[in-house]
């Protein structure tokens, strides 16, 4: 190609830079649960880096969760457009078997696994609250929880009680979101009662988290409490189908934006309870405009591929990485992970959540999700032109 310029969208309907943010912020949530169970600020990185820094690097992770939440709204949002030639014409029920098909057959094979090793008696998946054991018939009650779109609210009512699904959580979010998103588009067809709407949810969700800010399952948890960044998401993807900007503005732009979201995560969670996310999911919408027409060269798609695929997995990652966290805390305490094994450790569950991913994409999410596509959820001709982005649009 000897430095072509190339469109940034393949064949499958990807975007690389959009692909890229979600590789950067499923790290950023896979060092956020490491740390918290081995500690990583008290690594060898310490010779190199001073620990304030290291500190905010890894402790401030769910804000990795707060940009997939702004990009799930864009990707939603742009896919409708997509498909139904506009927000007023989406078919409801098409698109809630979209979701369904992608969603469903993962995070079931997820919850399988998890409940089968807590009946199993291990300790990171099983269902204890203020060490208080819970039993195993909780599994019925923290399952379907998962699966109909409210564990983040019996996590509000229980507290932390599963290290293995209590992640899940921000899959009831986005769960709620893909349920209620499409009525509205249906009830609120004219532009200024969604700007109305949008309006409101940018506003009550930082006033919800200042009310809240003492209390983490619900500041960072709730529905309310993550409106918002969906709602950038969603108001920035109308607006990268509208803008004309040159290149030599979008990439400048893409720039300052990603600076911007980094020294809002550097700044930290802790005191920037409210406007944090808010910040946060702004400028990560202001990427997403500028990149979304954006197109790379050959060297920058080589060089940014192997993260740009760990984004293209991140929904597989995040279901899956907890899962192998977990059996390895079981099988290496963190009593018994010394200093100097700390970054090799990572590098292994790394790895090994990696293979994990690809596996569960490749030989069950990917096949299953077309097939069930092609049989169940048929909609005109706008089904082939949209197949592609099946794998784009969720965490």
């Amino acid at each position: 190609m000897n430095g072509q310029i190339i469109p940034n969208r393949e064949r499958d309907g990807r975007n690389l830079y959009i692909d890229m943010l979600r590789g950067v912020s499923i790290l950023l949530v896979m060092l956020l649960h490491y740390t918290l169970s081995y500690r990583l600020v008290s690594s060898p990185l310490r010779k190199w880096i001073p620990a304030p820094t290291l500190h905010a690097i890894f402790y401030n992770g769910n804000y990795g969760v707060s940009m997939f939440f702004v990009i799930s709204g864009f990707l939603i949002t742009s896919n409708i457009i997509t498909r139904y030639q506009s927000l007023s014409g989406i078919d409801v029920l098409h698109f809630y078997k979209l979701r369904l098909f992608r969603l469903y057959p993962l995070v079931v094979l997820a919850l399988i696994i998890i409940t089968a090793l807590g009946l199993a008696g291990l300790s990171k998946f099983s269902n204890i609250s203020h060490k208080v054991p819970l039993g195993n018939a909780y599994f019925i009650i923290a399952d379907l929880s998962v699966l109909t779109f409210w564990h983040n609210v019996l996590m509000e009512m229980v507290g932390y009680f599963n290290y293995a699904m209590n992640i899940y959580w921000s899959l009831s979010v986005e769960e709620v979101f893909y349920l209620l998103y499409p009525l509205v588009l249906l009830v609120l067809r004219r532009r200024w009662q969604l700007l109305c709407l949008a309006g409101i949810c940018l506003v009550v969700a930082p006033i919800y988290r200042e009310i809240h800010k003492d209390n983490e399952l619900f500041f960072m948890y709730g529905n309310l409490a993550c409106v918002d960044m969906l709602t950038y998401g969603c108001i920035a993807a109308v607006i990268s189908r509208s803008v004309q900007w040159k290149a030599t503005l979008r990439a400048p732009l893409a720039v300052a934006a990603l600076i911007a979201a980094g020294w809002i995560y550097l700044r930290g969670i802790p005191g920037n309870e409210a406007l944090g996310a808010t910040w946060l999911g702004l400028f990560t919408a202001i990427f997403l405009v500028a990149v979304s027409r954006l197109q790379a060269g050959t060297f920058a798609r080589r060089l940014a591929g192997p993260l740009a695929w760990l984004g293209s997995h991140s929904y597989e990652m995040y279901l899956f990485h907890i899962v192998v966290l977990g059996i390895m805390v079981e099988l290496v305490p963190r009593t018994a992970m010394t200093m100097e094994r700390k970054l090799t450790m990572f590098v292994l569950f790394f790895v090994l959540s990696t293979l994990v991913a690809w596996a569960a994409a490749r030989f069950l999410g990917n096949p299953l999700n077309r097939y069930l596509r092609r049989r169940y959820a048929r909609h005109g001709t706008t089904l082939a032109a949209s197949t592609g982005t099946v794998a784009a649009d969720v965490i």
